[in-house]
């Protein structure tokens, strides 16, 4: 990862995410799922439901929510739904439903929705600002709601992918300190304004009084692999991948990453014949939400690293790729522009290309970039 990821952390060169991945190895692992089976013994098991699960439809929390009834617990799956649905990520959420999971699923006002997509996106260059305060709070009011004392996330972002790591306990336990700090970054009531108020934005305001509840990280208790997790998703509940349409280079243009075999269901390089997300190698992380594909174009304009960055550093750390074979995809795709479900975000967002162009130029970062003729490039490519 680069220094201009927020809050990654060097030590001697070397990221936080990279230091945690080599100390994962030394993990006892048994110990920990006995940690976890000893937490589960010890909480009382009454109610139709012994915990929440925070849930996009997506691969991750798809495989949280496996897991947890392979030992015995019922979970209920907390969804916000995305802003602009994917058809692949719409069937991958029914067959959640088809394999055995109640779904609550939050629909909010969309003119609320809509107006701060709108407004973060011209003023933060990020879509999906209220998004992230939404996926949050939507669990933890769901558990309240239903007096569900034990919720289960997914990974704690800030150890697995290079943070800022409050301390041990939080890698452990969720901390609404980290959440408003790190996560959401602002206090969702802030955002009444003009025909907002703040009744509206009840979904994206994180629940002050908590008590009573308890907030794991799965990733905690288990090692964390977002490409197994897209294997088992696959192999257990048929998820299907991105349907963008396929890379655009024949075979013998794409790099020899790995090699694809019979019986490999989901090759970390896809083949030409299958779909990818714009801006990055693969089809299977993030695929759900249109919107999605803006949100991380935006990355690489902020920060100077795009969705393939993202993609392949994680697939290095646990690993997967080399570091070269990573360096390779991100040279191909890294800040491909999200032209393929551009129409339908423009109708989201309410505003035509030229103004979408004109502010994704205002939040360049000259420190990042330098203009040559009428083209942008990176002042410090990966290398």
């Amino acid at each position: 990862m680069p220094s201009s990821r927020p809050r990654v952390v060097f030590t001697d060169g070397e990221c936080n995410a990279c230091v945690y991945a080599r100390e994962k190895k030394e993990i006892d692992w048994d110990d920990r799922a006995r940690e976890f089976r000893a937490l589960l013994d010890s909480r009382p098991r009454t109610g139709a439901y012994d915990c929440v699960v925070p849930f996009s439809g997506g691969k991750d929390s798809a495989t949280v929510a496996w897991r947890l009834r392979e030992f015995g617990l019922r979970p209920l799956l907390a969804c916000y739904g995305q802003l602009l649905w994917t058809d692949v990520g719409r069937h991958n959420l029914h067959l959640c439903a088809d394999a055995g999971f109640d779904i609550l699923y939050w629909r909010t006002d969309q003119r609320v929705s809509r107006a701060l997509a709108r407004r973060f996106f011209i003023e933060r260059g990020h879509p999906k600002q209220h998004y992230d305060a939404a996926v949050n709070a939507v669990p933890v009011l769901t558990a309240k709601a239903f007096n569900i004392p034990l919720i289960f996330y997914a990974e704690h972002g800030e150890t697995e992918y290079g943070g800022l790591v409050l301390s041990e306990e939080s890698r452990r336990v969720r901390s609404l300190v980290e959440v408003l700090e790190h996560q959401v970054g602002d206090d969702a009531r802030n955002w009444a304004v003009g025909d907002i108020s703040e009744r509206d934005l009840f979904p994206y305001v994180y629940p002050p009084d908590v008590s009573g509840l308890t907030a794991y990280y799965f990733s905690y208790f288990f090692p964390w692999d977002i490409y197994e997790n897209a294997k088992l998703a696959r192999e257990v509940m048929g998820f299907e991948q991105a349907d963008s349409g396929p890379i655009g280079l024949p075979m013998r243009d794409i790099p020899d990453v790995v090699s694809t075999k019979p019986g490999d269901y989901f090759p970390l390089y896809i083949p030409y014949w299958f779909g990818k997300s714009d801006g990055s190698f693969e089809g299977y992380d993030s695929i759900d939400d249109k919107i999605d594909d803006l949100d991380f174009y935006m990355m690489h304009i902020k920060f100077g690293f795009g969705r393939a960055t993202r993609q392949a550093s994680r697939l290095i750390q646990n690993g997967h790729l080399t570091r070269e074979q990573g360096l390779e995809l991100v040279r191909l795709y890294d800040g491909e522009f999200p032209e393929t479900y551009l129409d339908d975000v423009l109708d989201y967002l309410s505003m035509d290309r030229d103004e979408l162009m004109e502010i994704i130029d205002l939040h360049r970062n000259p420190e990042i970039w330098t203009k040559e003729g009428a083209e942008w490039k990176l002042r410090h490519p990966p290398r």
